[in-house]
C-alpha cells in the first residue's frame, strides 16, 4: 500500500535503469570525493569547537541562548555527514564508514547510528510504501487516509489539524530521535550495540557537563529547549519535502527500481546555498537512484537524470522550497479532511 493518488498513465513498462547507471558511471559520478568531505568534516569540527569555546568564554551569560541556535545548525551539518557515511558516500569501505557514522551520530549528536541506518535503508528500499517504509508509518502524523480510521482521542484531534501542527511538531523531532535511539539500544538487534551505548553515554555526559559548567540551571533548561527545538525543525524541514504527498504506485511501477525511486521523490530547486543548507538532500531523486553517490556529485547527476526522464516520459518533480512545503501541508490537510468532516457531522 502506498501514498496519495496514483501516477497518471501511461508510463514505460521498463525504465532502462541499467542504461542510466552506465552513463553515470561513465561520467565518474560514483567516484569518492575526499576533496569535498575532508574539508567539510574539518570545518564542522572547527565550528563545533568554536561554539563550545564561546560557551566557556561567555559562561553564565544569557547571550549563550543565541549560541543554542548556532549549535543546532552545527549539529545538523554533522548529522548530514553521518547520513552520507551511512550510505558509504565518504568511503566505500564498511569499517571506516561505520567509524565515521558512530563518531558523527552517536558521539557528536547522541543518535544511534545502527538504528538509523537500518531504518533508513528500509525507507530507501520501499519509499512511501505504507507497509514497508518506516518513515510513513502512522505516528504523531498520518500520511495516508487509510491510516486515519483507527485514530482515537488526542491522536484523532491531532490528525484533523496536522497541517497546522506540522511545523510546531517538528520542534520535538530531535528529542524523538534521541528517545528512539536510546530505546533501540536497550533491546537486542543493533550491531555493536554496546559500543553505540557507550558512545551515546559519553555524548550525553559531555553535553550535560558543558551545560552545568557554563550556565545556571535555568539557563541550561532554556539552552537545551532552543538547541533541540531548532535542531528538530532543521532536520525535519530537510527531510519532509522529499517524499510526503508524492503519488502512489501500482504493482508494476513499484517493481521497477527506477520508477519506484523517481516517482516517489521530489527535488528542491536552489543554488549552492540550498545544497549546503539541506546537505544535498534537495537532490532527492538522484540520491534515491544512487544512494552511494558522493553528495557534491548529485548536482552534476541532476541534468543527466532529468534528460533520461524526459526521454522516457517519466515525471521529474522539482519545486522551490516554499512550493515543496506547500505541497506537504496540502497533503497533510487532505489526509485529515475525512476526520474534520466527521467532527462536524
Amino acid at each position: 500500500m502506498t501514498l496519495a493518488s496514483p501516477v497518471p498513465a501511461p508510463l514505460p513498462s521498463r525504465s532502462g535503469y541499467a542504461e542510466l547507471a552506465a552513463e553515470i558511471r561513465r561520467l565518474g559520478l560514483m567516484r569518492r570525493r575526499p576533496d569535498f568531505y575532508l574539508p567539510l568534516i574539518g570545518a564542522n569540527l572547527c565550528a563545533l569547537g568554536v561554539v563550545v569555546a564561546a560557551m566557556v568564554l561567555a559562561r553564565g551569560s544569557w547571550w549563550l541562548m543565541l549560541l543554542a541556535a548556532a549549535f543546532a545548525v552545527v549539529s545538523a551539518q554533522i548529522a548530514f555527514v553521518g547520513h552520507d557515511s551511512g550510505h558509504r558516500q565518504v568511503t566505500r569501505r564498511s569499517g571506516p564508514s561505520r567509524l565515521l557514522g558512530l563518531l558523527h551520530a552517536n558521539l557528536l549528536n547522541g543518535l544511534s547510528y545502527g538504528w538509523w541506518v537500518d531504518k533508513h535503508n528500509a525507507h530507501h528500499a520501499h519509499p512511501n510504501d505504507l507497509d514497508a517504509d518506516p518513515d510513513v508509518r502512522a505516528g504523531a502524523l498520518v500520511f495516508d487516509s487509510h491510516q486515519t480510521a483507527s485514530r482515537r482521542g488526542l491522536r484523532r484531534w491531532t490528525t484533523r489539524h496536522q497541517a497546522w501542527l506540522f511545523f510546531p511538531m517538528l520542534l520535538l523531532e530531535a528529542v524523538s530521535l534521541h528517545i528512539s535511539s536510546v530505546q533501540a539500544l536497550l533491546r537486542p538487534g543493533v550491531r555493536h550495540r554496546w559500543v553505540e551505548a557507550v558512545l551515546l553515554a559519553v555524548h550525553f555526559a559531555a553535553y550535560a557537563t558543558l551545560l552545568v559548567t557554563t550556565m545556571t540551571w535555568l539557563q541550561a533548561v532554556v539552552f537545551v529547549a532552543v538547541h533541540q527545538s531548532v535542531l528538530g525543525l532543521y532536520l525535519g524541514c530537510s527531510f519532509a519535502p522529499n517524499h510526503k504527498g508524492m503519488p502512489s504506485l501500482d504493482e508494476a511501477q513499484a517493481a521497477d527500481p527506477f520508477l519506484r525511486q523517481v516517482l516517489t521523490s521530489r527535488n528542491i530547486r536552489g543554488g549552492l546555498l540550498v545544497d549546503a543548507a539541506l546537505g544535498g538532500l534537495n537532490y532527492q531523486i538522484e540520491h534515491h537512484l544512487f544512494p552511494s553517490m558522493p553528495r557534491p556529485n548529485l548536482r552534476k547527476a541532476r541534468p543527466v537524470v532529468r534528460r533520461f526522464c524526459e526521454r522516457n516520459g517519466v515525471p521529474y518533480v522539482e519545486l522551490s522550497p516554499l512550493a515543496s512545503y506547500r505541497e506537504v501541508l496540502r497533503h497533510l490537510h487532505e489526509v485529515g479532511a475525512e476526520l474534520r468532516q466527521g467532527s462536524h457531522a
